[in-house]
Parts: structure tokens; C-alpha cells; sequence
């Protein structure tokens, strides 16, 4: 049985409805790195919070291992777009609040056992902070005092903190400098190795998508009238580079051509793209 199961999902907004997502139907693996691709306001975040069950589908279901999930639980870590850290919190008591709160509740400074199983989540907070590379030094600092990389390397070990099967990202890079997405690119794909977490990663860039993917999945809209449908749905290490290149190209610019993006042996930035 896959580890998500999407089916027949449709969602519309507004009144009268406006319809966003069409007859989405996605079965997706366990441990899959699954790259959401499409133009902005394709439906893409949408689909990933629907996946997290912070929203609720006009039609259709979303199976995680068999079972129906209508709100976030920790199953399902979450990295949005923007920064998530507490601005008044250090990076240590930002990665362990979560696990905390969730573990004690908010009185949790007066159960007996807090002090012993805090002591236990700052010791996986610090091997988190080493996974994302990040030094023990860095654990009393607080956000305004950390690069944009930096912050978004917390809030991935936020996320991680609750040991969740599935990880959604939305757009999570999209802020970062070009040199410091690239590092976070190769970061995200070796945790995700590493821990054997399934991945589900929203974003409007085909060189992203190309770079991290084992699977890349593309939505869009095939009339002004209709929600976004999956368009294309393939394993970029097992395709024709060339001819995935191009489709991707004529379905997000038909009129463009993406810098960086070489569609003669596809080459994407300065990485060969058959290394992936």
C-alpha cells in the first residue's frame, strides 16, 4: 500500500466556486522525494495543506497508511515558506517547543518528569543542530542574530524534531540566495537519504525540481474554468533529459527559456543533470 494516497481530490473557493484543484489522483511511496511543480497559483500549497489536513477538500480523500487525517499531527512535519522560528525563543528552545508542548502540554514546568525528558529533547535538538549543520554554539542564539540559510536550517530541524514520516516543504528555498539554496538543496536530499523520510516539496522552479526530485510532478490548468489537473507525473533519472526538459519548459514558459537550463544534454546550472 503506498504511504499517501490521493484520490479523486477537488477543491473550489469562493461563491460562487472558484475551482482550484480537479480530479487529483497521486499514489506516492515511502520515502519518495516528490517535487510539486507549477506556475504560481496552480494549486500547489494548497495541495501540500491538504496533505497536512490544515485544510478540508470539496471531493475526494487523502490516505496517509490507510487512514484519513483532518488536522496536523506529528506525522507530518511541515516547512513553510517563510521563516516559522519564534523571534523571542533561542534556536535550541525553538527546535525543542514543539516536542515540549506536545509532551507536557503548556504546564509542562510542573510535571515531575519535565526535567528528565527536556534534558532528553535538547540532546536530539543538538544532533539535529549537527545533522543541519549547524555548531552547538549556534543553540543560544536567537533568529535575528542568524542568516536567512541559517533560519530556514532551524525550521527544517523544527520539523524534524517530531520524527514525522511524511516532510512538506512549501517553497522553502524560494527566499534563500542562489549559492545558499544550492547548499540547502544538497542538505534536504541527504537528510531525506539519511532518515528515510518521504518528501513532498512545492516549487515554481523546473532547475529545482530537476536538481532534488526522484519524482516530479506537475500541475496545471487545462481551461481558465477548471481546477489544476496532474500533467505530468515522471522519475527525471529515468526519462529522456532532453524531452523532459522541453516539457516542462512548454508547460510552465511556452514562450521562455529558462537561464541555466540546458536542454542539450541537459545540463541544470553547473550539475549534470543524469547525476541525480
Amino acid at each position: 500500500m503506498s504511504l499517501i494516497r490521493i484520490q479523486q481530490l477537488s477543491v473550489s473557493y469562493g461563491t460562487p466556486p472558484r475551482p482550484v484543484l480537479s480530479a487529483i489522483d497521486l499514489n506516492i511511496e515511502d520515502g519518495e522525494f516528490v517535487c510539486l511543480l507549477g506556475q504560481t497559483g496552480c494549486g500547489k500549497s494548497t495541495l501540500l495543506r491538504l496533505v497536512l489536513g490544515s485544510e478540508r477538500a470539496t471531493q475526494g480523500r487523502i490516505l496517509i497508511d490507510g487512514v484519513e487525517h483532518h488536522q496536523p499531527d506529528r506525522t507530518r512535519g511541515y516547512v513553510p515558506q517563510k521563516y516559522s522560528l519564534f523571534p523571542d525563543k533561542t534556536v535550541l528552545d525553538n527546535i525543542t517547543f514543539g516536542p515540549e508542548v506536545s509532551g507536557f502540554g503548556l504546564w509542562s514546568h510542573l510535571s515531575p518528569q519535565f526535567y528528565r525528558r527536556r534534558r532528553e529533547f535538547r540532546d536530539k535538538a543538538y544532533d539535529y543542530l549537527r545533522r543541519i549543520g549547524l555548531h552547538k554554539s549556534d543553540a543560544d542564539k536567537y533568529p535575528d542574530q542568524l542568516s536567512g540559510g541559517m533560519q530556514q536550517r532551524v525550521a527544517i530541524a523544527q520539523a524534524l524534531m517530531t520524527e514525522p514520516r511524511i516532510l512538506l516543504m512549501d517553497e522553502a528555498f524560494s527566499a534563500l540566495d542562489p549559492g545558499t539554496r544550492k547548499e540547502m538543496q544538497r542538505l534536504i536530499r541527504g537528510l531525506s537519504q539519511d532518515l528515510g523520510i518521504t518528501v513532498l516539496f512545492v516549487t515554481h522552479s523546473i532547475q529545482e525540481a530537476l536538481q532534488i526530485g526522484s519524482r516530479v510532478v506537475v500541475l496545471a490548468r487545462e481551461s481558465a474554468s477548471e481546477g489544476s489537473r496532474v500533467v505530468l507525473d515522471c522519475d527525471p533519472r529515468s526519462c529522456d533529459a532532453g524531452l523532459l526538459a522541453r516539457q516542462l519548459l512548454d508547460i510552465m514558459e511556452p514562450s521562455k527559456e529558462t537561464p541555466g537550463l540546458t536542454l542539450e544534454g541537459v545540463e541544470v546550472e553547473d550539475t549534470q543533470f543524469a547525476g541525480f
